[in-house]
């Protein structure tokens, strides 16, 4: 009997999702039920003991009736419960089956001999099968003690404890890990979708960030050029066709931003921005002081890519918002070294004459920011950085800040480009001014 031990049935077949029935998964048709059924029955082979003792064991014709009606329905039984392994439900209708097979089993074992010992194994496994292991920790003993009394009462019974209790031991409780790990792949696969959720709404906001800072930029330089040019176009033709033609490149250069950024590609640059910056700030008429040429190229040299990307953004946004709600006649863009209680950090600040609200969301010019603001302090937070944003006693200012450390070792992520389309978002410049409060 000692070949009981192979009674501990794993509940699910152990194999991957393209076969049978993964490990932790549920069947899903009737094909994956057939092969869990198998595999999770192929155990009961080992119950050959008592249908031979109910063949050739010289019992009467009742006897052999209840014997067999018996076996099936603790069959059944033993069945229910270990299909049920790793599930959260309640753990009172489990006792209760696991003592109605044992009091099956006692009665089997005393009325037809010591062959239907055996079934102290199952109800043991199924204990840990189908219990967590606080309850398992009682009932496995609690079943194997009551096979070892019985074998002292049921005649030749002594014969068989040795064969029979090291199994039921070892096999339930080698089964409370089958369960242990069934409940962590079902775990698992739960954090995976979990997972695979939120990737796909940071995925989604991530899009919806790089098209409004993309198109509410292009935009914005659009409907200015269009502007122009009509007021242009009675007295000064050939100027007005150089507008049109500008017209062309910023939606073409906007198209191709757009394609980037669905694609997860696009990382704008600093020097990049601040051409765009340039371009749209002279199409508004307003006067643009701003960073160029090795002075921000040695800034840059010491932030990641991570950290220059989210700097252009907030410039793209900050000089869009000027443009387009700030009533301003200067801006100026300041680009410069800091030190902070957590370190060197470069700051970028936007400040304009203006008297409105700069938020490319808020066009009524209120005091709140909208989405604007709120995405450029998303971005900031993703690569340590923070941003400020506030009236001064002539206009408004907005100041980014990010970490100044130049990168350990070169950025692992090869496929971000960094188009550098002269209609990129604006950027900013150096200067040595603190903050306005």
């Amino acid at each position: 009997m000692s070949a009981a031990t192979k009674t501990a049935c794993d509940p699910v077949v152990p194999v991957d999702d393209g076969g049978g029935v993964g490990l932790g998964k549920r069947p899903e048709n009737v094909g994956q039920r057939v092969i869990k059924f198998l595999w999770t029955g192929i155990w009961l082979v080992y119950l050959s003991a008592p249908v031979v003792d109910l063949l050739d064991g010289g019992h009467s014709t009742g006897a052999r009736i209840l014997g067999w009606a018996g076996l099936l329905v603790f069959v059944a039984w033993y069945l229910l419960l270990v299909f049920r392994t790793g599930r959260e439900d309640h753990h009172g209708p489990v006792l209760g089956s696991l003592a109605a097979l044992a009091v099956l089993s006692s009665a089997l074992a005393l009325s037809l001999g010591r062959e239907w010992l055996v079934l102290f194994v199952y109800v043991a496994i199924a204990s840990g099968a189908a219990l967590p292991m606080r309850s398992a920790v009682r009932t496995i003993p609690a079943a194997s003690a009551l096979m070892a009394a019985l074998a002292f009462v049921v005649p030749d019974g002594r014969e068989f404890v040795g064969a029979l209790l090291v199994p039921a031991l070892l096999g339930a409780f080698a089964m409370t890990g089958v369960r242990e790990l069934v409940r962590t792949t079902i775990a698992l696969r739960e954090a995976r979708a979990t997972v695979a959720l939120l990737a796909a709404d940071e995925e989604r906001l991530r899009l919806a960030r790089d098209l409004h800072d993309l198109l509410g930029h292009s935009l914005s330089l659009i409907t200015l050029k269009s502007e122009l040019a009509g007021r242009m176009l009675p007295d000064h033709p050939d100027r007005a066709a150089r507008q049109v033609a500008d017209i062309e490149q910023v939606s073409r250069q906007a198209m191709s931003d757009v394609r980037e950024a669905v694609t997860g590609y696009r990382r704008p640059r600093l020097n990049a921005e601040i051409a765009g910056a340039r371009v749209a700030l002279a199409a508004a008429g307003i006067h643009a002081e701003l960073p160029a040429g090795p002075p921000v190229d040695r800034d840059l040299a010491e932030v990641t890519e991570e950290h220059e990307s989210a700097l252009a953004w907030t410039l793209r946004e900050a000089v869009t918002n000027v443009v387009r709600h700030s009533g301003a006649r200067r801006c100026t863009v300041e680009l410069l070294h800091r030190r902070s209680p957590d370190g060197p950090v470069l700051e970028l600040s936007v400040e304009d004459n203006g008297g409105r609200v700069l938020d490319s969301d808020s066009d009524s010019g209120g005091v709140g920011h909208g989405n604007g603001l709120n995405g450029l302090t998303e971005r900031l937070r993703q690569v340590g950085g923070t941003l400020e944003a506030g009236r001064t006693r002539h206009g408004f200012r907005l100041v980014a800040r990010v970490p100044a450390e130049a990168p350990a070792e070169a950025p692992a992520d090869a496929t971000a480009g960094s188009p550098a389309g002269t209609q990129g978002a604006p950027a900013g410049a150096s200067a040595d001014r603190e903050p306005s409060a």
